[in-house]
Order: C-alpha cells, then sequence, then structure tokens
C-alpha cells in the first residue's frame, strides 16, 4: 500500500478547501463529535442535520442523555432507525457519570470500552476532540484505500479492516489525525461513491490512485454479496377507540426493542383478536406496506376496526394525535399506515 504514503498532504489540502460545514465539525467536542458518529452510523448526513439538532436541544451534555426516560430517547430518536444505537448511547451516558465523573474520557482504550463504541467510533472521536493519531476505518474509508491502493480484498473481512488500519496508522499526520480520518470519510462520501461511478475528476489522488490509473474503479472494491433476507408475512392491527389508536411496546430486547407498535403478528391463521381478549365488529384490508431490515423484510397487510370497549391487555396504550405525536416513539417500520391513523385521528 505504498500509494498511501503520497496521501496526506493532497487529502489535507481539498479537504480544508472543499469539507462541507457541518454542525460538529464547526464545535467539535467530544460530546458532540460521539453523538454525530452514533447518529451518522448506516445514515446519510442530510438525514442527520435534523435529528442531530434536536438531539442537543433535548440532551445538550452526557448528564442530560444520561437522565432521559426511555419513551424521550426513543422519540428523538423516531425515524432514524437502528435504534440500539439510541440505547447504546445512553447506557454509554451513564458509564461516564458513573465511571468518569461525568467527564469524556480522553484515551482510546476507555472511549472504546463505551457501550455501542467500536475501533471506527473510538478512533473518531479519538482523533477528532482530542488528537489521537489513530485511524477511523468505515466502509468510506475500506473503499477509498482499496481503490488507491488497487487491492482486490474483499473489505467485508476482517483481514481487510485489520489491513487497512495498519497501512492508515503509518500514514496518518499526528499534526492533524482528526482533519485526515474526516477528509477520508468525506472522499468516499462526496468523490469517491459508492454507488455508480466515482468522480475522479474531482479527486486529490487521482495522480496515484490505483484503481483510476488502471481504469479498475467498477471492480473496486470487492466485497462479498450478503446473504439474502428472510421475508416474514405480518398482519398489522389498526384498532381505534373513539380518538385513540391501540400501541403495544415491543420487547425490551431484539428488533425495534422497546419500541411502541400498532399491534402485529405472523399471518398464520390465528384469530389475535380473541388471544388478545379483544372483540370487534369484522376488520376491513385498509392497506399493505413492506419494510427492509438488515436480515429481515416484513410485508405486511393492515387490517382496522372499532374496538366495542376500552379494555387492552397488559403493556398496551390508547394514543390520541397528541401522544401519537409528542410521546410514543412508532418506527418508520410502519410508515405506510402512518396516514391512515392520521385521517382517522384527524392529521397532527
Amino acid at each position: 500500500m505504498d500509494e498511501l504514503h503520497q496521501l496526506p498532504i493532497p487529502l489535507l489540502v481539498w479537504y480544508r478547501e472543499k469539507a462541507r460545514v457541518l454542525p460538529w465539525r464547526s464545535d467539535p467536542t467530544p460530546y458532540h463529535v460521539w453523538v454525530s458518529e452514533i447518529m451518522l452510523q448506516q445514515t446519510r448526513v442530510a438525514a442527520v442535520l435534523d435529528y442531530y439538532r434536536r438531539f442537543l436541544e433535548a440532551a445538550p451534555d452526557v448528564a442530560a442523555l444520561a437522565a432521559l426516560s426511555q419513551d424521550q430517547l426513543m422519540k428523538l430518536w423516531q425515524g432514524l432507525g437502528y435504534y440500539s444505537r439510541a440505547r447504546n448511547l445512553q447506557k454509554a451516558a451513564e458509564q461516564i457519570m458513573n465511571d468518569h465523573g461525568g467527564v469524556f474520557p480522553n484515551t482510546y482504550e476507555e472511549i472504546r470500552a463505551l457501550a455501542g463504541v467500536g475501533d471506527y467510533t473510538a478512533g473518531a472521536v479519538g482523533s477528532i476532540a482530542f488528537g489521537l493519531p489513530v485511524p477511523a476505518v468505515d466502509g468510506n474509508v475500506l473503499r477509498v484505500t482499496a481503490r488507491i491502493t488497487g487491492d482486490s480484498g474483499d473489505i467485508a473481512t476482517p483481514a481487510m479492516k485489520k489491513k487497512v488500519t495498519q497501512a492508515l496508522a503509518e500514514v496518518i499526520p499526528l499534526e492533524a489525525p482528526g482533519d485526515f480520518n474526516q477528509a477520508m470519510m468525506e472522499l468516499g462520501a462526496t468523490v469517491c461513491l459508492p454507488n455508480g461511478a466515482p468522480l475522479c475528476e474531482r479527486c486529490p489522488a487521482a495522480g496515484f490512485c490505483r484503481a483510476f490509473q488502471e481504469g479498475r474503479t467498477g471492480e473496486l472494491p470487492v466485497k462479498a454479496a450478503k446473504k439474502a433476507r428472510r421475508v416474514e408475512m405480518r398482519i398489522v392491527y389498526l384498532l381505534f377507540y373513539r380518538d385513540c389508536v391501540a400501541l403495544r411496546r415491543r420487547p425490551d430486547r431484539g428488533l425495534l426493542a422497546g419500541l411502541w407498535e400498532y399491534p402485529n403478528e405472523l399471518d398464520g391463521g390465528t384469530d389475535w383478536l380473541a388471544q388478545w381478549g379483544l372483540s370487534a365488529p369484522p376488520l376491513t384490508k385498509v392497506g399493505t406496506g413492506k419494510h427492509i431490515f438488515s436480515h429481515v423484510e416484513w410485508h405486511m397487510t393492515a387490517l382496522a376496526g372499532e374496538l366495542d370497549r376500552p379494555d387492552l391487555p397488559d403493556g398496551w396504550v390508547w394514543a390520541d394525535r397528541t401522544a401519537l405525536r409528542d410521546v410514543y416513539a412508532v418506527p418508520n417500520a410502519f410508515q405506510s399506515f402512518a396516514r391512515l391513523v392520521a385521517d382517522r385521528l384527524g392529521h397532527f
């Protein structure tokens, strides 16, 4: 990976001229960098900006984050997906309060020990907020590095990640490790693109990039195909009583843990209303929806109806339109039915 030794100077010059202005870059406190990096995992910058602003308004520091209720936390995160990130953020905030006296830790090892923090996030926070000369290697950085060096190794493997991390550790500039890591991320996000043709004419590494010089940008990086997702057919129950809709909280572990949902079950012919001890006139099919998670797809059919009485199973609640807007976090998996519910309750 000799090409990487030519990278730091042109990359930093390019970054300082072309970098997007982002709020966590303008005020890179450890807390701000950490929150932004967790939000940006598997999420585009444009989708994060408003969430980041609202999150800091509600939880401006570690102590405030640790003190949020579960419903407040989930409502702030509603729509961002991968909700375990939010739960781990709060767990880590509690760790900082309990183990570090509320002061964000400043060593790689201590940052890495926080809940939800892996090698990449520890490297990003350590380098950007504390100037630690540690690489931050994510998918963007793996792609950029594979193309620049012409490496045809599978970037999805731990061995390739370890190889790239070691190579970047040799070239990361001691005087600007945070800028270097952010520049690598920026290059991957805006120039060395993952889908479609990379914008090589804009790249500061074009003069020594092996993939560009050899016409292999379409071949690199190499990444093994993912295993096919499991498909689940589910029935979603939109159950109303007067001006409220029924919600239940999901279990504390597993997919969408701790969030509120419209009751739903696998489509297996079971009379779920009877199982739940509820009675209603015949339900009406009102729509279908689909949601893709990383390992499973939900193909959903919605049935709607008005219950005869307000009694609900334990752990369920009635939510009116205000509570649905302000209190209960219903994940985007059920977005296909949001308009149906809003029309029934009155628009928020």
